[in-house]
């Protein structure tokens, strides 16, 4: 169990470091966005702010993945980010749901390894 949560964490690690990397400092032609979901980027777009935010925090939380370091705090960061990104391919990009869908699994298996962590977060005084 030890081993499959070191690699599940590391591939999410990597994953948002790769992620967050491509959007700071390699410029790439994003691929042309239509509907619902061009609007959707245009905004976050727009905001100034909330899309580095939102790159800055996976670049942050994706290093203590893959160093092991804070892995219960980086976690619970990550867990809003990945609700949203799967809610964005349920509704906007249906076709890629299974790489959200893989992704949200890989966050409750991590947090799940790390549940003794979390006791007195979800302790009720």
């Amino acid at each position: 169990m030890k081993i499959a949560m070191i690699i599940v964490r590391s591939l999410m690690g990597a994953l948002f470091v790769f992620g967050a990397i491509m959007f700071f400092f390699v410029p790439y032609k994003q691929p042309a966005l239509t509907g619902d979901l061009k609007t959707f980027m245009e905004g976050l777009t727009a905001s100034g702010y909330l899309l580095k935010l939102i790159k800055g925090t996976e670049l942050v939380c994706g290093l203590a993945l893959l160093i092991g370091r804070f892995v219960p705090l980086a976690i619970v960061i990550l867990c809003p980010i990945i609700i949203n990104i799967v809610f964005v391919h349920a509704l906007l990009m249906p076709a890629q749901l299974p790489v959200a869908i893989a992704l949200l699994l890989g966050d409750l298996f991590v947090a799940y390894c790390y549940r003794e962590n979390y006791k007195g977060l979800l302790a009720a005084k």
